[in-house]
């Protein structure tokens, strides 16, 4: 089975203002956005709403209002997405063309990569394994969620530039090579927007 990361630059503070914040003015904003994507979310997960998961619109419901929450740990995943259609609302989607479709391990492979370029700040592989959705939010394996805080965005690139004025910089495999670019690009725009977090989902 092959999986897809998503990745964001957000500002933090605007998220959490939208997230169990009860605002019907940003949920309007959100259904105008996401209006079709969800019709075409319900047919995709048809099987899962009618064994009563919520449906796109009454899991972003959710969480703009903070709940209430399907007790079943099966629906969560609704919850995972409209958060991630959130991240997309407010915030700035990423180039990801080395993310996806991908297989097996090749998250920790390039997480090898930026390590070999002197990248120890940040995970790739964070964004499938870590806990990231906000602490109010059910728990959800699919999508998994991460977020790198702007500090670590920042690190993350003085040790790239660090290990490219000491020569450190290896020759990899072209398709590592190329996502260790394009992670580095992410970084550079994020240190570019003081504050800003990446967000990464795999699902």
């Amino acid at each position: 089975m092959s999986s897809f990361l998503r990745a964001y630059l957000v500002d933090p503070a605007e998220l959490r203002v939208r997230v169990g914040s009860g605002d019907d003015g940003a949920l309007e904003e959100a259904l105008a956005y996401f209006g079709p994507s969800l019709d075409r979310s319900d047919e995709h997960f048809a099987d899962e709403i009618a064994q009563g998961a919520p449906t796109a619109l009454e899991a972003l419901r959710a969480v703009v209002h903070g709940g209430p929450f399907s007790g079943n740990e099966d629906h969560a995943f609704q919850y995972g997405y409209a958060y991630r259609r959130l991240c997309w609302l407010v915030g700035r989607p990423l180039d990801v063309d080395s993310f996806g479709p991908f297989r097996g391990d090749w998250l920790e492979v390039v997480d090898d990569g930026l390590k070999a370029y002197g990248i120890t700040a940040v995970s790739v592989a964070d964004f499938q394994y870590g806990g990231g959705l906000p602490a109010e939010l059910p728990s959800c394996d699919v999508p998994s969620c991460s977020a790198w805080p702007a500090e670590a965005c920042r690190k993350a690139v003085d040790q790239f530039e660090q290990a490219e004025r000491e020569g450190r910089t290896p020759a990899p495999e072209r398709e590592v090579a190329e996502a260790v670019a394009e992670v580095v690009g992410w970084l550079r725009q994020a240190r570019r927007r003081t504050g800003t977090d990446i967000v990464g989902f795999v699902s």
